[in-house]
């Protein structure tokens, strides 16, 4: 049985590495293009549909634009998007978890309302709606994923918060004089931080998710800017005589979600 465990920690551990890596390729592979200071817009109609080749990497799109700079420039923005997300969404919610959780009462109750009130609603279609009123935004999308994301944050720490506020290491504490903040570093975090990494880590995967989708129905980035959806849509008609081109975003855009997933690791 210890061994399964041992081997079980080995795999995850593994994975983890794996997703690491692959995101760090990604991540190069975003910085190359924008090294590279070729405009992902530039087109260039007597090379339509070009395969790769010395040129053009990955080949060129149905405007003769580079491929590679544009995929590029939508993992730029994927990962931007992710990052900027995680980080706000996770210390919000952690951070109102944690007061609602101590303190309790009148504003427990308050921060549960608005957490009911956005639990109504499903994360894409409130994503669409907010995504919709100001169609091409990035902001706009930031916000309403962020809105969406910081409810899960604020219920985990929340929860913990309680189950830990009266245990007999932070009465003591409280006892011999230390502050709430040394308690939350010393006491409350190392409780949080695996819980909240992993949700990180999903969160990040989910925010690409979401953005993709937006692409998908139009009202997501617009042209010319590149993000993954929308090239994915804008692709789509030319499967046939360049099936390549298709291929280069969903393939992107499968590893950007895999290697958050591995990275957040198997948790059962």
């Amino acid at each position: 049985m210890l061994a399964a465990f041992d081997n079980k920690k080995l795999y995850s551990n593994r994975s983890r590495l794996f997703g690491v890596l692959l995101l760090c390729v990604l991540i190069s592979m975003s910085m190359i293009g924008w090294a590279m200071n070729v405009d992902p817009a530039e087109q260039n109609l007597s090379a339509v549909l070009m395969p790769p080749g010395a040129e053009y990497w990955l080949g060129s799109d149905h405007y003769g634009r580079n491929m590679f700079a544009r995929l590029s420039e939508a993992l730029r923005l994927s990962l931007s998007l992710a990052i900027i997300c995680v980080l706000s969404a996770s210390t919000i919610g952690c951070i109102l978890g944690v007061i609602a959780g101590w303190y309790g009462r009148w504003l427990d109750n308050g921060l549960n309302i608005i957490v009911n009130i956005l639990l109504a609603m499903p994360g894409l279609v409130f994503v669409l709606l907010f995504a919709a009123l100001v169609p091409g935004s990035f902001t706009a999308i930031y916000i309403a994923i962020a809105l969406v994301q910081w409810v899960e944050y604020f219920r985990v720490s929340r929860s913990l918060t309680q189950s830990l506020a009266n245990s007999p290491e932070i009465q003591n504490a409280l006892l011999l004089g230390f502050g709430r903040v040394y308690i939350f570093r010393h006491h409350l975090w190392p409780t949080l931080r695996s819980p909240v990494l992993t949700m990180a880590a999903f969160g990040a995967a989910n925010a690409v998710l979401y953005m993709a989708s937006l692409g998908f129905v139009y009202v997501g980035i617009q042209p010319p800017t590149s993000e993954l959806g929308q090239m994915i849509v804008e692709l789509f008609p030319y499967y046939g005589d360049a099936p390549w081109l298709l291929l280069q975003p969903l393939t992107m855009l499968a590893l950007i979600v895999l290697a958050f997933h591995l990275i957040a690791g198997d948790k059962r």
